[in-house]
């Protein structure tokens, strides 16, 4: 895992296990980083200068992108890039995983809204993105289509405080400026074709 400051200086910050690739990574309200573990099939905690696993599943195709509420309740996008399916996964804060959702298409990017009631998903083949309500208990309650891309794909994303979503769109080059309700308000043009992650 490198570190890279706000002045450009680029370091080793640590380094995972053998056999380990890290993905998604995202920090909890402590301050302590989560990372996806895609050949392993794990989600790493890193707290005090420690590595400990947080989560294991070995029914995990790949797991990809992370998102993580304010109670430390993460979600990791599953996808299986062969077969272009996907899964959705919780997993609690003290590391026990649910399966959301099975059989979706290739899922890539994943996101929780600032006010902590939707949760967003987007499949990357599919050009497809979903939006779950959560209750009380980060419980996902109903699921429909956010909005559906014309062309190119979709892979990581991250809500502003007012909870449009930024979505990197692979292959066309752009990130992409969604609405809460899904209106496409704006693409930002970059100097490479194929962005893979955002954030704020």
């Amino acid at each position: 895992i490198g570190k890279v400051t706000p002045v450009g200086e680029v370091s080793l910050y640590f380094r995972l296990p053998d056999g380990s690739v890290g993905n998604g990574i995202r920090f909890d309200q402590q301050g302590n980083m989560y990372i996806a573990d895609y050949t392993g099939h794990n989600i790493w905690r890193y707290a005090d200068s420690k590595l400990t696993l947080h989560a294991h599943q070995p029914k995990m195709h790949q797991p990809n992108d992370l998102a993580i509420s304010r109670s430390g309740v993460l979600f990791a996008s599953d996808p299986d890039w062969k077969n272009n399916q996907g899964q959705l996964w919780r997993i609690s804060a003290k590391g026990e995983s649910q399966l959301v959702e099975a059989g979706m298409g290739t899922t890539n990017g994943v996101e929780i809204s600032p006010d902590q009631q939707k949760l967003d998903v987007n499949e990357s083949a599919q050009r497809r993105g979903w939006v779950y309500q959560l209750d009380a208990n980060l419980q996902q309650t109903q699921k429909k289509l956010l909005h559906q891309f014309a062309d190119f794909g979709l892979d990581g994303m991250r809500c502003d405080e007012a909870g449009n979503l930024y979505i990197a769109r692979y292959g066309k080059g752009v990130i992409a400026k969604l609405s809460p309700d899904g209106t496409l308000l704006r693409e930002y043009q970059l100097h490479s074709q194929f962005p893979t992650n955002v954030t704020f």
